[in-house]
Formats: structure tokens, sequence, C-alpha cells
């Protein structure tokens, strides 16, 4: 055993680092106790919060002017360990890396800070390059003054993995996954950026730099000063250490303050579940999700960008005929004047350039009237697979893994739902026969299988469960095709003598109404006449009244609270609700349609905390999130144990906060690729 006898002996607590602990953690009685035991005066308890921060309804106490010259540069491990052990005494740090670049999965750590509290920061740099003239060979020789990057690590793992110790960190997941490379597990966090997005999604930003400027007073050193922009921009292990430090340093500070100034305020704000469980912990979830990424076939991608290319030639050829002359399609210029100037067609409009504009809703209305427009579109779509897919993708495999590793982005969408960026994967077309081939690139490694488990249309079970519209309730607990039984209601049409025709219409009208459409625009989807269109909405209200009291009790909570909320008590802020002119239009769909989209955004957030304890001791991994779809890489023997955990969990994750009126249904595919397996 590695300790002791003489190791458990029991000895005399330290007086001061006891008593200014029981202070901080507000045990009053247990404080006065064991000073009078120890013969000591007992500590002055202010009237603050376990971390020092004013109660909720009081103003913040206030904090110091953010001083860079306070701040120190750690050179030596004498003077790191102290750093590390005001940490490990005040069980909380403030960290930030830096790096060479933005890709976590590529870029190298130069240097990392901590702050232990206001001014108290310091920057420990890694590996800054030397200049000419310090008397080193070679560009890339290490400038003097900084500890070795393995011996530096080595005394900074036990603080960053102890359980004791809050890390506090601003966009966690960035430094986690870099500290990752390097063999450490940083845990446990809290992320000052969701803290912001709990309480104040749809306000504004959430970035570091917006966060001081609006909560500190304080306009932290760009960026861009240290490291340029454009062709001269250099990366940050060349810039000097001496101007790294005061802006690393600063980063700590800032992030400090933010965190001493949310913390308190997530409860006032009635958010602290949703950080704590919908936030919070997925951060290592996702960390883990992008740096396992996923094996994308190269010669896959190579064929269909050919097979692409060939088919918007042929498509070229025909725009050109119908046109009755050759023009460059890409150029919304040129068409403009092909659609109204040329062949005369209704709805052109010149902006402030005097040119055509040419989007695709314009492209979409004249494709009633004519062929060209829509062939256009078609063009338009395979040029926009081609060049963000098939061949941008091919740029984003990682040459040391063979994989994509996309980033997910928690506090983006004001609903909670997640993006992906550098590659996005969440925008990948699935309606199209052309976007749907873009999966089979996406394949499992050698003796693996790729796994899909989908939610099956939750959000218009969860819109039946909201707006209690107990036709569709039913239909979905007897496990009915919910489109048919929609048009069915509507249409007055048995289920056994639906038509694909009917049925198609219902599914656009159930979906358009989740996103407030309008009579406008579910005649374009379905190409039918306005009139006609807006019948069809009128008809689908008056079958289901429960719809349309959801929608105007929404809006009226919205306008007079200013937000609205998931089932699981997630804020989505609606500032433009109020606002006149054309903008309020999309505020109304956009509070109608948030507390929707947001639900079934937190059950698949709650499903993937989750689904890691589930299937741990499977041979099997998360790999993506992609809407309602999550997608596994499992061993071909285990992929019927996968299913059935992972169903299980993703079917009961809205439990036990939440009870739905309808069940949830999960559906499960499985193949060598994702095509095969969604």
């Amino acid at each position: 055993m590695e300790v002791s006898l003489d190791d458990l002996e029991v000895l005399e607590p330290d007086a001061e680092v006891l008593l200014e602990f029981l202070t901080r953690m507000e045990f009053r009685s247990l404080t006065k106790r064991i000073a009078d035991g120890l013969g000591v005066a007992a500590p002055v308890l202010p009237d603050t919060d376990p971390r020092g921060a004013a109660p909720v309804g009081q103003d913040l106490p206030a904090m110091p002017p953010i001083d860079r010259s306070a701040y120190s540069v750690v050179r030596d491990a004498e003077t790191l360990q102290g750093w590390i052990a005001q940490a490990m005494a005040r069980g909380e740090v403030a960290i930030d890396t830096e790096t060479t670049g933005l890709n976590e999965m590529t870029a190298d750590l130069v240097g990392v800070s901590l702050a232990t509290g206001p001014n108290m920061a310091c920057y420990i740099p890694l590996i800054h390059k030397a200049e000419a003239g310090e008397g080193l060979f070679g560009s890339d020789a290490l400038a003097p003054g900084q500890m070795a990057l393995e011996a530096a690590l080595a005394l900074l793992k036990p603080l960053l993995e102890d359980a004791s110790v809050l890390k506090i960190l601003q966009n966690a997941k960035y430094d986690v996954k870099i500290l990752a490379r390097y063999g450490i597990d940083v845990a446990p966090i809290d992320d000052t950026m969701l803290m912001s997005y709990a309480m104040n999604a749809g306000l504004h930003g959430h970035g570091m730099d917006a966060l001081a400027e609006r909560y500190l007073g304080h306009s932290p050193i760009p960026i861009k000063d240290l490291i340029g922009a454009g062709k001269s921009q250099i990366t940050f292990d060349r810039v000097k250490i001496d101007a790294a430090a005061p802006y690393a340093a600063e980063d700590a500070d800032v992030t400090w303050r933010l965190w001493k100034t949310f913390k308190p305020q997530l409860h006032g704000a009635g958010v602290t579940t949703v950080y704590e469980t919908l936030e919070r912990p997925l951060v290592p979830v996702l960390a883990r999700m992008e740096m396992a990424g996923i094996k994308v076939d190269r010669d896959v991608l190579s064929r269909m960008s050919n097979a692409f290319a060939q088919k918007m030639a042929g498509l070229e050829a025909e725009i050109h005929e119908l046109a009755g002359e050759s023009f460059n399609v890409g150029s919304p210029a040129q068409l403009g004047e092909i659609l109204f100037e040329k062949m005369g067609l209704p709805g052109g409009q010149k902006g402030k350039t005097g040119k055509y504009a040419t989007p695709a809703d314009v492209l979409e209305d004249l494709a009633t009237e004519h062929d060209l427009p829509g062939r256009v579109l078609d063009w338009r779509q395979l040029s926009k697979l081609k060049s963000t897919y098939t061949d941008a993708l091919q740029d984003h495999i990682n040459p040391d893994t063979g994989r994509v590793h996309t980033s997910y982005v928690i506090a983006g969408a004001n609903t909670g739902r997640l993006a992906s960026t550098d590659p996005n994967l969440q925008n990948i077309p699935v309606r199209s026969e052309e976007g749907r081939r873009i999966r089979e690139a996406f394949v499992a490694d050698q003796g693996k299988v790729l796994v899909s488990l989908d939610y099956s249309q939750i959000e218009l079970r969860i819109l039946a469960h909201i707006a209690g519209i107990e036709a569709l309730k039913q239909a979905f607990r007897e496990g009915q095709d919910i489109h048919a039984a929609t048009a069915s209601e509507m249409f007055g049409v048995p289920l056994d003598q639906m038509t694909s025709d009917v049925r198609r219409q219902a599914k656009a009208i159930n979906f358009g109404v989740i996103y407030g459409i309008s009579g406008f625009g579910l005649a374009r989807n379905l190409r039918i006449p306005r009139a006609e269109a807006q019948g069809f909405i009128d008809r689908y209200f008056d079958r289901f009244p429960g719809i349309k009291d959801y929608m105007e009790e929404t809006k009226a909570f919205a306008k007079s609270n200013s937000y609205v909320q998931t089932l699981f008590g997630r804020k989505i802020h609606t500032p433009e609700i109020n606002a006149k002119g054309p903008g309020a239009g999309f505020a109304y769909r956009a509070a109608i349609n948030a507390p929707i989209q947001g639900t079934a955004a937190d059950i698949i957030r709650r499903a993937m905390i989750r689904m890691e304890a589930a299937i741990d001791g499977l041979p099997a991994r998360m790999l993506l999130q992609v809407h309602d779809e999550l997608l596994f890489e499992v061993d071909e023997g285990a992929v019927d144990p996968l299913i059935a955990r992972a169903r299980e969990v993703m079917e009961g994750a809205a439990s036990p906060a939440v009870h739905l009126d309808v069940p949830i249904v999960v559906d499960a595919g499985q193949g060598p690729n994702w095509a095969k397996a969604h």
C-alpha cells in the first residue's frame, strides 16, 4: 500500500485553513463551535452566498478595476506550484488556454492562464518561439524563460483533474478538448458562456469580449493587436511573451469575474436547473464525440463531385436551351436579365446596384410559370452540394485520424438546438436524392457498423401534448400514420382510401403549422394557388382548435413577458415580439415555434447526457447528433444491445422531469454507411 500507518496519524487541524473553509461554506454554528474548541476567535461571516457573491436581489459586490500590471508570468516550477496551491486552497480557479489555431484537433498548446480572484492572474508560457537576435539557432527554437511543456503539464494535471477544485472557463469545450489531447481530463467545470446562454438566449451574444463589455464595462485586448490579420497574421506562439502575458492572463481574470457575476444570478433568473442539467453536463459529452469524429471515404466524395459536375453541365445545357442563349447560370445579374427582361416574367425587382435579385423564393414562385427557374434551382442545389460538401469535406478529413471532426455550437440557436461547424453536418439535405447520397461517404471503421436512432415526428408529438389536441394524441397513441390521420380528419377521407397526394398535403400543413407557415408559404411549398393553401390552413385550425389556442396563448405570454419557455424551463427571449412592422410576423412565428423546437432540443440533450453511462461496457461510441438523430459506431456483434439501450434512453429522456401525453418513439437503422443506417 502507498499509504503507511504513520500517514494516518490524527493531527491537529490547521485552524486558519479550516475556519476559512467553514466560513465560506456558511457553517455558522459549526464555525463558532470549532473556533471555541480550538481557542481562537471565529471569523466574521459576511452576508454572502457560498461563492462570495451577493444574495439574489442585492447588488453584486464591487470588484476592483482590471489592472493588467498586477498579472505575472510563471517561468519556473516553484512559482507554478505556488499558484497551484492557492487554487487548491480556494477550491476554484479560472483557466484559459492559448493555442496556435482554432481547430482543437490540430492546434498546439502555447500557454495556460490561471486566475484565482480579481487581478490575481498569471500566464504560463510553454512554447513561444525565439525571435531573431536572441542568440538561438533556427526559427523554431523556443524563447528563453519558459518551463518545459511536459514538466508544466505534469504539475497542472492533478489540479485540473481534482474533483474538489472547480475549473471555471469561457467556452469550456474548446479548452477541454485541447487539454484532453495532452492527456488531461479537466473536471469539474463551470462555463460562463453557457451561464449567459441559459439566462439570456435571444438577447445578445455570449462571446467573452461581448460579455466583458456588457457586464464588466471592460474591453479586453483584441487578439488582432497581437497576431495581426490577413496575410501578415502570425500564430500565437510567435507573439512575444511580454505581450502575450497581459492578453492571456486578462482572459482568465475576465472569466473569473464573469463567473462571479453570473453564478448567483442563475437562481434568480430561474434557470439553475437548465444550466446544471442541460448545459454544463453536455460539454464533456460533446467534447468526446467531436474528438471521436467519423470516418469519411475520400474516394466516394471524389466520385460524387465528378457526378455532380456532369449533372450540372447537363442542366446548364438545358437552361441555355430554355433561355435561347448561353449565359453564366451562376450569375444572379445575368439570370435576372434573362428572366425579367428577355422572357418578361413577373416579379423582377432591382436592388441598389441596379441588378435584378434572384433569391430562391423568387425562383420558387416563378417555377410555377416557367421551367427555367426550376432548372436553375436544381443547378444551384447541385452547385451547393458540390462546393459545400463533396469538395469541401475532403479538406476537413484529419490526416492523422482519417476522420472528420465537426465542432458543435452549444450556445448558437436560441431554442437550444445544436449547430455544427467546420464542417457543418447539420444541413446536409436529406429530402433530395443527391443530398442523401452524400451520407454514403460517411462510413464505419473496419469491423464496425453505423447505427442511427432517430426520434419519430417528435415536434408534432410535443405540439399535440402542449396544445392538448386529442385527435393527434390518440393517433400517436395508436401508432397511426400521423399525416394520413391528419388528412383523414381534415378532408374526411377514410384511412384505407388515402392517396399519396392528399397525405403529402397534410404532411406539409403539419410541419408548416409548427413554424407558423402562412397561406403564401404553403402555396409555394405545395405549388398550389394561395387561396387553396389558405383554405387548407383554415380547415386545419377548424379541425384542431387547440393549435390556434396554443398560438394565441403563446403570443400573449411572449408579449407580456418578452420570453417563452420549453417544458423543461429553458427561456427563449423574444425582444422583438412587441415591435411594429415586418419584423413582428417573424417574432410571432419564432415565439410560437420556440417552445416546441426547444423542448425537442432539450429532450435529445437529456438523452445525450445519459447515453454514455447507458452504453458503458459496449464496444460502441456516439459520433454525431443531427437534429433529432444520434449516430453511433459499434462492433458488428453488439448492434442489437446498443439499439436496445440507446432506444430506452432516448424514449425515456423526458422523464422524470416531464411526462408527455403521447409516446416518444425512436426509429433505428444500421449499415456500413450513414445513408444505409438512416
